[in-house]
């Protein structure tokens, strides 16, 4: 077996682990939080004349296991249901499973933030690069200035700026929804116009709110290759300099690229207060609505698909760097 196939191999292994004790954690969280909805939705179908029989059965249906029952039966009856992929049914959409809404609401966090993620890693390390190499210059100044004011905005006061200067002062973007509701959903020119205009806004602030970042550790990475001797002798042996451009370029970015990986896993967990100002109807705004109406079937659904995210992103990460870093691979087989 390869050393890729081992990596993968354990990492997965550990990976599925990680998930079990995720969807554990959640489980008993979720059934100890004061004002148990199961409860209360058996104890209200009992009311309205149900048995007590058939109203749990009815939260079962609503909820993947029995409310009733132990706790330990409970847990078994969520855990099978996982391995069906079987996340329950949401509490304010009845009759709707988890997995449906989460997938549903997905597509409207994923395209937005990987395009917001995308364009802030390429220009901040472009502009780190830059940055590092002009830090004794204005322009140097200016980058570096730059990144540190905009890593330091929040995200959410960030996207209130936005609203008041491009949606208030100088209304030419809108800032309310996905999609104006004028339009007929489909594949034409003025739906997918306006998907495009009312995410431009949630799409810069992704951008701006993760440019600082990137920058500054671009920059940081990038010294610290202008140390190694390897840069030195390619000085002293008379390279031109964007051949040693390159070289700087290339070994600083590898680091940022583990970095990357990571940041796209928590795509799935969408940028909570920035779809709230928005009203963007991703993830991020599902998750606050969840915890608001206390649809816990959701909220832990959503939990579990974040993590899973992560887990994944981070195995990548790690496969990537494997394959893109000869030292890493020498490293190992030489072990």
């Amino acid at each position: 077996m390869t050393t890729i196939a081992k990596r993968l191999a354990g990492h997965l292994a550990r990976g599925f682990v990680m998930i079990l004790v995720v969807a554990t954690i959640s489980f008993f969280i979720v059934n100890n939080i004061p004002g148990d909805p199961m409860a209360a939705r058996f104890e209200k179908l009992i009311e309205q004349g149900m048995s007590p029989e058939a109203a749990a059965q009815s939260v079962k249906v609503l909820y993947g296991f029995q409310p009733d029952g132990s706790m330990w039966q409970q847990y078994v009856d969520y855990m099978a249901g996982l391995f069906r992929l079987d996340l329950g049914q949401s509490v304010t959409r009845p009759g709707t499973p988890v997995l449906d809404v989460l997938l549903e609401k997905a597509k409207w966090t994923v395209l937005p933030v990987l395009i917001g993620t995308l364009v802030s890693f390429l220009v901040g390390i472009i502009l780190g690069v830059y940055a590092a190499i002009k830090r004794t210059g204005k322009l140097g100044d200016a980058l570096a200035i730059s990144g540190s004011l905009l890593h330091g905005i929040p995200q959410y006061v960030l996207a209130m700026l936005l609203v008041v200067i491009f949606a208030t002062l100088i209304p030419i973007l809108p800032a309310d929804g996905p999609v104006d509701i004028l339009f007929e959903p489909g594949f034409n020119a003025g739906y997918l116009g306006s998907l495009a205009e009312h995410a431009v806004l949630p799409v810069v602030t992704y951008a701006l709110s993760a440019y600082g970042g990137w920058i500054l550790a671009m920059k940081s990475s990038v010294v610290t290759v202008l140390g190694d001797d390897f840069i030195l002798a390619a000085e002293l042996r008379g390279m031109k300099r964007s051949i040693v451009f390159r070289y700087i370029a290339r070994n600083a970015i590898l680091p940022l690229f583990t970095i990357l990986a990571l940041s796209l896993g928590l795509l799935m967990g969408g940028a909570v207060f920035i779809e709230k100002i928005f009203n963007y109807p991703g993830l991020g705004l599902l998750l606050i609505d969840s915890v608001n109406e206390r649809d816990y079937a959701t909220m832990g659904g959503a939990f579990l698909l974040i993590t899973a995210a992560i887990i994944i992103a981070n195995i990548v990460a790690d496969l990537f760097y494997t394959v893109i870093d000869p030292r890493v691979r020498s490293g190992e087989e030489s072990a």
